[in-house]
């Protein structure tokens, strides 16, 4: 052996101790001394871990990523060096505004070789900026007892800091020199090794993390409880607002619970947590999309309290009546790492685990609001889901069709763009448990693919994956990804040949420009690329959509399943916007 091979091997071992179970993998050369040593405790080895190996490292990053947002866990992906590195960025910025734990092992050329035109030698130090919530550079390998303990020591500060709050990427680079392989090498071992080099060399005799570190979650203080609970007093008519959470499953009953004993609506977006689950009905608006686009329906609706949790709402409207209520006091609960005030109304941000505080603030008691303020938003709601649905099918049926088909506690990954828009604003509310999730942290559309079977994995469930036809070719790649056993995807592609969403913007009126630069119609055969990686497909009509995806939930199928629905761009724009308009004139007869 020599000392990348003994560095590497315990960086790996103290991973496993500290709670890393998942590692992805791209292949390359300067990565050997990690992979070898994965390798050894991989299914082939002890079996600590489960490794997975992609060829394009964006998709293993992604994946990464949809793995730490099924399990609250970051998983680590292992790349060489150079631009395989660079690749990572995109899953490292979702990573970061999302607030999911990623782990980052980045292996590199000696430093001696950066800015000397040494072959695939970039400055991976900084690569992704001020993303990663800690970027930490292993010295080089050196085989001593208080080198070891340093990496064990920075391998469970790696992942406490990935699972804080705010949780998110942390990247470790890791500089090796030649040779790669466990070959011996005499002047880098120590005399008397391995003895001389105990106890970094082989951890804690119990098993257990060299360095126990705590994960930051910063809690409310009593004062700062009263302090909140004495701005809700004598509050008539109070509104929760909840945006996307990091950790839905957690605050999701928690909300519920806090508005029932409060007597306020929640307005719980699909990430949140909130919108299903037990007593979800009473409480819970999903309908606010629809009736706050309409000016009259929103001035009936004036709240004189907002309570803000999580991320920016997906609901442009939602976002905007916020905005017209800047007099109106807003508290922002949130432990988060980015301002979660754009638009600067907020009167008090406390910047606590909003599970904590909220599940505190019920049990200490709250003077309910009014009912009729509550039966209020509740009659609009009930009158815009009776309406929404009523005419010609458009792509926000299918989005309510595939929430309805979901068996309880099903995961549904909702791919950005138009999928999460119209899953907010038709996919309505159930009292069934779903684990709703989503890349809105950067709102990109890449990945989208590796990230559904990520979470697939990392959930251990039979899961559902509703996209967008530019969403899937952008990520054909992570196709590959359905090779893995666990990673059971039901894949709903929604195909309108093109950039639906850009329908609805007023940009649409600018032809000839709009059709080849916005809506770019790619007239791509999805059964052929679902061929090209092995991978199960069906077309399906509209109207078959739900009883197939139900039947590919709750069947023993393995792997994955692409249903592809196809749409027109123009007859979805149309019929959405008679939905809106529907929604409204029941709001205003309900108020």
């Amino acid at each position: 052996m020599n000392r990348n091979t003994v560095h590497a091997r315990v960086l790996v071992d103290e991973l496993v101790r500290v709670g890393v179970t998942d590692l992805c993998i791209a292949p390359g050369s300067r990565s050997t001394p990690l992979i070898l040593a994965a390798a050894a405790r991989g299914p082939q080895g002890d079996g600590a871990l489960r490794i997975r190996v992609f060829i394009d490292e964006r998709s293993a990053a992604f994946f990464a990523l949809g793995l730490g947002k099924a399990t609250g866990r970051p998983a680590a992906v292992v790349t060489t060096s150079g631009t395989a590195v660079a690749n990572l960025l995109p899953a490292v910025v979702e990573s970061a505004w999302s607030e999911t734990p990623l782990l980052l092992l980045t292996a590199d050329r000696p430093a001696r070789l950066r800015e000397a035109d040494a072959n695939q030698v970039i400055d991976q130090r900084g690569i992704f900026g001020s993303y990663p919530v800690l970027a930490l550079e292993l010295p080089p390998p050196e085989v001593s007892d208080e080198a070891l303990r340093h990496v064990r020591a920075t391998a469970g500060r790696a992942v406490a800091a990935s699972m804080g709050l705010p949780a998110g990427p942390v990247h470790l680079n890791l500089p090796y020199a030649k040779p790669l392989e466990p070959v011996p090498v005499p002047t880098d071992l120590p005399e008397g090794y391995p003895e001389a080099a105990e106890p970094g060399l082989s951890g804690r005799p119990d098993g257990g993390p060299w360095t126990r570190v705590g994960a930051r979650r910063p809690r409310a203080s009593v004062d700062e409880i009263e302090a909140l609970a004495r701005d809700f007093e004598g509050t008539e008519r109070g509104v929760i607002v909840a945006g996307p959470h990091p950790e839905a499953e957690r605050l999701g009953p928690v909300l519920r619970r806090f508005a029932s004993a409060w007597g306020v609506p929640l307005l719980a977006d699909p990430l949140s947590g909130g919108r299903h689950g037990p007593s979800a009905g009473a409480t819970v608006i999903a309908g606010y999309d629809l009736l706050l686009r309409d000016p009259e329906a929103a001035a009936a609706l004036r709240p004189d309290r907002i309570v803000r949790v999580g991320s920016t709402p997906t609901s442009a409207a939602l976002v905007a009546w916020l905005g017209r209520h800047g007099d109106v006091p807003q508290t922002v609960v949130d432990a988060g790492r980015r301002w979660k005030d754009h638009q600067a109304i907020a009167h008090r941000s406390v910047p606590v685990c909003p599970v904590d505080a909220l599940d505190r603030l019920t049990a200490r008691g709250l003077e309910a609001s009014g009912v009729e303020w509550l039966a209020r938003w509740t009659r609009a709601d009930e009158a815009v889901a009776d309406q929404a649905l009523a005419g010609p099918a458009h792509e926000g049926h299918l989005a309510r069709a595939v929430v309805d088909a979901l068996p309880p506690g099903t995961p549904l990954f909702v791919s950005s763009s138009m999928p999460v828009r119209d899953v907010d604003a038709f996919g309505g509310a159930r009292d069934a448990a779903l684990s709703v999730l989503g890349n809105r942290g950067a709102s990109g559309i890449d990945g989208i693919v590796s990230t559904a079977l990520g979470v697939a994995a990392g959930s251990g469930r039979a899961t559902a994956a509703l996209v967008g036809d530019l969403a899937f070719l952008h990520d054909l790649n992570g196709l590959l990804a359905t090779r893995e056993r666990d990673a059971r995807l039901v894949l709903v592609v929604v195909n309108n040949d093109g950039g639906g969403i850009f329908h609805m913007l007023p940009v649409r009126e600018r032809e000839p420009a709009f059709t080849p630069y916005f809506a770019t119609p790619h007239g791509a055969d999805f059964e052929k690329a679902a061929g090209v990686y092995g991978v199960d497909y069906r077309r399906v009509a509209p109207e078959e959509l739900g009883g197939s995806v139900s039947e590919a939930l709750t069947s023993d199928r393995r792997g994955t399943l692409v249903l592809e629905v196809r749409t027109d761009r123009d007859d979805n724009s149309a019929a959405h916007a008679a939905s809106v308009q529907r929604a409204i004139a029941a709001a205003r007869s309900a108020l």
